[in-house]
């Protein structure tokens, strides 16, 4: 029997900002009424994490809920216990109306840091990125360029990207693309002497 393998086992690169490809990681689509008690029950205990608010993602340890739309969440935690996690959610839910889906293997997840983390996921990303709309612990559902992704910020200078698996290099790509040494921009730079709404 094969070993399970990230998309690009590990890949990195160093640029504007740090881009890696964060290896194995366990995933649990939940759909379902976000106000129905099992579901909660099911989605905190499986993340350890508190349920977020629209938009929102909560971090807690390895595991983490992020808020894909009104009736799905996403959980994150630790690779080898995910198929496992899903079984204990499956009784957790009981009769409830609700699904939960290990999707680990269909996703990639990437991480973007440092100082220009934001410039980088601004450049491909159409979602306002300025400090003032968008920081620690919210979350969208996006486009990187051509593909689908999610994106959260995980503090004030790093974000967290899942995307398809299938098209992990593309996104890999493009965030070298982005952090190429040499292409920044600046638009989130202090400007001296800089009037708010300049």
């Amino acid at each position: 029997m094969s070993e399970p393998v990230s998309a690009l086992k590990g890949a990195s690169f160093d640029g504007l900002a740090h881009v890696e490809e964060c290896g194995l990681q366990g995933m649990i689509t939940l759909r379902g009424a976000l106000s129905a008690r099992a579901v909660q029950k099911a989605a905190t205990v499986a993340s350890g994490a508190s349920l977020p608010d629209a938009n929102r993602a909560n971090m807690a340890g390895e595991g983490g809920l992020c808020w894909m739309s009104p009736d799905e969440l996403l959980i994150l935690c630790p690779y080898p216990r995910a198929a496992e996690t899903v079984e204990t959610m499956r009784k957790t839910l009981g009769k409830t109306h609700a699904l939960a889906v290990n999707v680990s293997d269909a996703r990639a997840m990437f991480r973007v840091s440092g100082g220009a983390a934001r410039e980088v996921l601004a450049k491909l990303c159409p979602v306002d990125l300025s400090p003032a709309a968008f920081g620690p612990g919210q979350f969208r559902r996006t486009r990187m360029a051509q593909i689908a992704a999610a994106i959260w910020m995980e503090d004030d200078e790093s974000f967290g990207i899942v995307c398809f698996r299938s098209v992990a290099e593309y996104a890999f790509n493009l965030l070298k693309a982005a952090a190429q040494p040499g292409s920044a921009v600046g638009v989130f730079a202090a400007r001296p002497g800089a009037i708010s709404g300049d």
